[in-house]
């Protein structure tokens, strides 16, 4: 049996590199209940929610509450866009530009590179839950945990003064367009409720 060229391993290895792990390395995550009003479908508020703010950062200046979120449902996206069988019907690569969008996300947010998503979502919508109630104290507390190295306070500061992120803003409206694509073609994947805050039906 012959051996394999140079030419041919090297196109073998670059292959086994693109291959996407069975589960995301931050982990699953899902979201709370209130993150979607009434019985709408949380995966599909959150992308249409992301798209917007991150492809219209005014609309976060100032508002650490509403960034909090969004970087909330970035990180659950995340985890659920490339993993969920519910959305194999994406085109495109999905997976590596939520991947680089997170690699810009977090040291912009001052989250641990290592940071496991669910606690980060978490920590974010209690954080925006105590802003809106007025309690900035309660908001720097829920901050102040490993998955926040700088602190509740700077975190904070963070979010109020969200830079331009590019690459979250490309991540985001791709997943916006294919979600609109699949409802113009009537794909049953893109519509209707019972994923997202609750795993996405994930095996």
């Amino acid at each position: 049996m012959p051996r394999p060229t140079l030419p041919l391993l090297a196109t073998l290895a670059l292959l086994a590199g693109c291959v996407t792990p069975d589960q995301p390395p931050q982990g699953y995550a899902t979201l709370p209940p209130d993150s979607v009003q009434g019985a709408g479908d949380p995966t599909r508020s959150a992308v249409i929610g992301t798209s917007y703010a991150f492809g219209n950062p005014s609309s976060l200046a100032g508002n650490p509450a509403a960034a909090a979120r969004a970087v909330a449902n970035y990180e659950y996206l995340a985890t659920e866009l490339p993993y969920g069988p519910r959305w194999r019907g994406f085109n495109g690569p999905i997976g590596p530009l939520f991947t680089d969008g997170l690699n810009e996300l977090r040291p912009a947010i001052g989250i641990a590179p290592n940071a496991q998503a669910q606690p980060v979502v978490q920590s974010l919508y209690a954080a925006s839950r105590a802003i809106n109630a007025g309690d900035q104290a309660a908001a720097e507390r829920v901050l102040s945990n490993p998955a926040f190295p700088a602190g509740g306070a700077a975190t904070l500061q963070r979010l109020s003064n969200l830079p331009n992120l590019p690459r979250v803003a490309a991540a985001t409206a791709f997943a916006a367009q294919e979600l609109d694509r699949q409802d113009r073609l009537g794909s049953p994947r893109g519509q209707g409720g019972g994923g997202g805050g609750g795993g996405g039906g994930r095996p």
